[in-house]
């Protein structure tokens, strides 16, 4: 079965699983769209919410959404891969059922990809945090994602532009179809963290990519802690965190995109690293220690020494590289 819009420029991937509290802003944030040329697949991972009910009653109301259902839960990486499967228009966006997108961030990613001809185009994102109130506030542009999609870069190359590596989310971009049907790219299912190896993946394997400093997601971090990002203190959640971050950097290095890999493990080791060596020093299981301890000193015998980090970075990884 596939899925079909005359009108449609774009189609927006919204996988969702137990997101009932969340799910209608999120598609009243495409219903808000600044361009309405759009159409959405909603991909309901065998929710036992009322997940499957917004969804279907989205799709009942409005011809530009289309409701799939997964019998048994899958995961987020083969809910996407579903998505993908039925794409028919030219461009294909995702937006997870938790989070926003801003009012034009159709107009901006569409309309630069129409002007570019480029492969993807990526734009900034912010935090959505808990207010202490029972709403969310948004927070203001994190500095890496500043310096990946800020000036705007048209038609850039990973080579040229290798901070781009740190926009990793899938959900920051519009990419063309043909893209993903030429390189064969998909999300590995059963993995945490998908998005890393993937948004490396996409980096270079692109002929050019597009940068935009716009905000185009509210990335949402649930009041009751249940985000993937919020359970970094679990082993195994670590575990799959690490090889994610991992499995980013080898796509970048076999593909020979050597400066892009330097942007990679700089960023791993000054903002990534320090939050977990902090857990891991109060950690019950000295196997998380050991875990975090092993990455730590891989990532360093990739020769960065020379790699700059502040005084506090620094000695959290020096900390790290001793477990």
């Amino acid at each position: 079965m596939t899925f079909r819009s005359d009108r449609a420029a774009v189609t927006i991937i919204v996988p969702g699983y137990e997101v009932a509290a969340y799910a209608d802003e999120a598609l009243d944030s495409l219903r808000a769209q600044s361009r309405d040329d759009w159409a959405a697949i909603l991909v309901d991972d065998a929710s036992t919410d009322g997940t499957t009910d917004i969804f279907a009653d989205a799709a009942a109301a409005d011809p530009r959404f289309r409701l799939v259902r997964h019998e048994e839960r899958r995961g987020l990486a083969a809910a996407r891969n579903t998505g993908l499967d039925l794409v028919e228009t030219p461009l294909v966006g995702f937006l997870d059922a938790d989070d926003l997108y801003t009012a034009t961030a159709l107009e901006r990613l569409v309309g630069t990809l129409d002007e570019t001809g480029s492969d993807f185009a990526a734009g900034a994102y912010v935090r959505l945090r808990p207010d202490g109130e029972r709403g969310y506030a948004t927070g203001a542009v994190q500095p890496w994602v500043a310096a990946a999609t800020d000036p705007e870069r048209r038609a850039t190359t990973i080579d040229r532009h290798p901070a781009a590596s740190a926009n990793i989310v899938a959900w920051s971009k519009v990419s063309r179809v043909e893209f993903w049907r030429r390189t064969g790219i998909r999300f590995p299912v059963g993995r945490l963290y998908e998005d890393q190896v993937v948004a490396q993946r996409m980096y270079a394997a692109a002929r050019a990519f597009d940068v935009v400093p716009d905000v185009v997601v509210h990335w949402r971090e649930r009041a009751d802690g249940s985000s993937i990002t919020q359970g970094r203190d679990a082993l195994p959640v670590l575990r799959e965190y690490l090889d994610g971050m991992w499995g980013g950097i080898a796509e970048l290095d076999r593909a020979g995109h050597r400066a892009a890999v330097q942007e990679r493990v700089h960023l791993i080791l000054a903002m990534d690293l320090p939050p977990l060596v902090r857990i891991a020093r109060d950690h019950p299981d000295d196997a998380y220690r050991r875990a975090l301890g092993a990455f730590t000193r891989d990532l360093w015998a990739r020769g960065v020494a020379s790699v700059r980090l502040d005084d506090d970075a620094e000695h959290l990884a020096a900390a790290a590289r001793l477990w």
